[in-house]
């Protein structure tokens, strides 16, 4: 019985945890938590699918399009704070990513 005491334990110290997915994906917490509000998925399921995007052509651009959807999305529900949180989250996912920036900003003709 003692053996088996043991190996729980051990299996607990070996567990990998959300914050360990989250810096394995390359990307924030809240990028993450983006990507899971996006796509409907556990937070999980997001680290892997960003980890999986991080590494594809036009990857990050699908990112970025993920959040500015959510962005829309919030702004919709007219649920003001959420669309600040997002905006900061894509102003940072923007500058630690630039090749998602577009190459024409579709806001810029606005002004």
């Amino acid at each position: 019985m003692r053996t088996l005491d043991a190996v729980q334990k051990r299996m607990v110290v070996d567990m990998i945890t959300l914050e360990d997915c989250v810096a394995f994906s390359g990307l924030t917490e809240e990028e993450v938590l983006a990507i899971a509000e996006h796509e409907h998925m556990p937070e999980i399921a997001a680290t892997a699918l960003a980890q999986y995007l991080t590494y594809q052509e036009h990857g990050a651009e699908k990112i970025r399009d993920m959040i500015v959807d959510d962005i829309r999305a919030s702004q919709a529900r007219n649920d003001r704070q959420h669309v600040r949180d997002l905006l900061h989250v894509l102003h940072h996912f923007l500058r630690t990513h630039p090749e998602a920036q577009p190459q024409k900003h579709p806001w810029s003709g606005h002004f």
